[in-house]
């Protein structure tokens, strides 16, 4: 709602800290890396003003030394679920009629805190629970994390200024209503980030929230929730539940109140929650908002014109940077043949240079992947590249699980475009090459387009315009977020709204204020100061 109008602090990007040797954020974030590895912590379900311990844990582990127990949390049963939903629903009026700079300054205190006290802490987290080297967790944890929430107060800004016409007789006004009802927000393990905007963008906006983030991301949610109380956000506005995520989820969408889904995560359970919320719709009080960024199959297309070294790079970085478990992570690239020979040599020798061991070793570029089972999927996939005549594995190739979940970065060249891997999300540090030939560029382009169901990022390396600009057109379908010369990886908030079409989700865009809008219901207000007092229009006559 507009209750009145202010100047919010413009927005910029956080800087990205280095991390050099014997800088004092190393130190720090080293020092909070040791006493967090150290000190075991027991997560509680958070619904409203009370840390609900059930006594039905899980244990939490690194995924770089599985064996190593770092915490526990506590699983809800179908009864927590409601009662989440019943102190979202109690807290609602008082959180949607507060005037929306005093919310602002909630959600702008929590990204100072994120700059300051907490940075060291944050990125420790993500660290040690997902496996991120400390430039990844920085980026994510600290920097696109205080973006999302420094970008969206203004964002909200915008949007709240926005306001229709008005005439010297009548007043027009829109009033931006949160939903009425609350949002479920299932979040992922690969950003922190991510974890946090999707219930701190819908409550930013008015709205409450029962919030479930994955299994895999526990302990550094502990770090947001703390991050979010101690910026002020009242009791019961987001709510944090654990547990089986069948029974959160249909508990969620038998609710009359259930009002919007704010997701990120696989495609097929998006689309099994649309289904059910489908079936359910003669139900709800009001038409759900379905928000949803899902699966990738992203790709790299170089044009004979391009520089070799900026293509491998760009293959290099955009396809192992956290392990390739970036929904926007390279995993299918087009090289022409001229350009092959020079692409693959720096890119066997880029590998082969690569450290992988723990993230607490500063000079590991490569982690492990999340959980056995993404470890046991990509290693069946390697495992059958060896054995495939179409297929050649040039560098990587080997696994070990007997510590940590580490695959080697692999790369495959196949000479069928339409191998599996190059069709099939893997989400790991798998990329496989199609070498085709130069003069089939607008053929390759084609190929690209129609070989996944998915269109979230995709990059065009060259150095002719007319090139660049056959593909920017071609490719207008097959990625929400399409780079030129450049890797399709680290999209900022504010610079590069984020999202994509067909099985990759509803392109909402985070990081813009289209992503906000759909966490409003506004209202428009007629307000006429002289009002008629006769029927009778002039055509009538006298």
């Amino acid at each position: 709602m507009l209750k009145g109008f202010f100047h919010v602090p413009k927005a910029v990007n956080e800087p990205v800290k280095g991390y050099a040797p014997n800088s004092p954020e190393k130190a720090a974030v080293q020092a909070a890396y040791t006493k967090m590895w150290n000190s075991k912590i027991d997560v509680p379900l958070y619904i409203g003003s009370e840390e609900i311990r059930t006594g039905n844990t899980k244990t939490m582990s690194a995924p770089h030394d599985h064996k190593h127990i770092v915490g526990t949390y506590h699983l809800a049963e179908k009864s927590h679920i409601e009662k989440a939903i019943a102190n979202a629903l109690e807290s609602r009026t008082a959180w949607a009629n507060m005037a929306w700079e005093q919310r602002a300054a909630i959600f702008l205190k929590a990204a100072e805190l994120i700059a300051g006290p907490y940075r060291a802490r944050i990125n420790a987290a993500t660290m040690i629970a997902q496996s991120k080297n400390v430039h990844q967790a920085e980026i994510d944890a600290s920097c696109e994390l205080i973006d999302f929430l420094r970008f969206n107060v203004e964002f909200m800004t915008q949007i709240y200024g926005d306001q229709p016409t008005s005439t010297s007789d009548m007043w027009n006004r829109l009033e931006y209503r949160p939903l009425e009802g609350f949002v479920y927000a299932i979040t992922p393990f690969n950003f922190t980030a991510i974890a946090a905007n999707l219930p701190a963008s819908a409550a930013m906006m008015g709205n409450v929230v029962v919030w479930k983030p994955s299994d895999s991301q526990v302990f550094s949610a502990q770090i947001i929730i703390e991050v979010f109380k101690e910026a002020g956000v009242p009791d019961g506005v987001i709510n944090v539940v654990f547990g089986d995520a069948q029974m959160i989820t249909d508990t969620v969408l038998a609710s009359r109140d259930f009002a919007g889904l704010h997701f990120t995560g696989s495609t097929h359970v998006f689309k099994d929650i649309w289904a059910k919320i489908g079936t359910n719709i003669h139900h709800y009080k009001t038409y759900p908002r379905i928000v949803g960024e899902t699966g990738g199959k992203d790709f790299i297309i170089a044009h004979s014109s391009a520089n070799p070294k900026q293509v491998s790079t760009g293959i290099v970085r955009g396809a192992f940077e956290f392990q390739g478990q970036k929904c926007s992570a390279a995993s299918r690239a087009y090289v022409p043949q001229s350009m092959w020979p020079a692409v693959k040599e720096q890119i066997i020798t880029d590998v082969k240079s690569m450290k992988m061991g723990s993230p607490e070793d500063f000079g590991n570029f490569i982690t492990a992947v999340i959980h056995e089972g993404s470890f046991d999927k990509l290693a069946s996939f390697i495992d059958q590249a060896k054995k495939d005549t179409d297929a050649e594995i040039i560098v990587g190739g080997n696994y070990d699980k007997s510590v940590g979940y580490f695959i080697e970065p692999t790369v495959i060249v196949t000479t069928n475009p339409h191998y599996s891997t190059m069709a099939t999300e893997l989400f790991g540090p798998v990329m496989t090459i199609f070498v085709y030939e130069d003069a089939k560029w607008e053929e390759t382009l084609e190929l690209v387009d129609t070989t996944s169901e998915y269109a979230l990022t995709g990059a065009v390396f060259s150095q002719d315009r007319y090139a660049i600009e056959v593909a920017t057109v071609k490719l207008q379908n097959a990625a929400g977020n399409f780079y030129i010369n450049d890797k399709p990886t680290g999209a900022v908030v504010g610079q590069q709204p984020f999202g994509g079409a067909r099985a990759s989700g509803t392109n909402d865009k985070a990081g813009s204020p289209l992503n906000l809008l759909r966490w409003a219901s506004p209202r428009t207000i007629k307000e006429t100061f002289v009002t008629p007092v006769d029927y009778r229009y002039p055509f009538l006559g006298e």
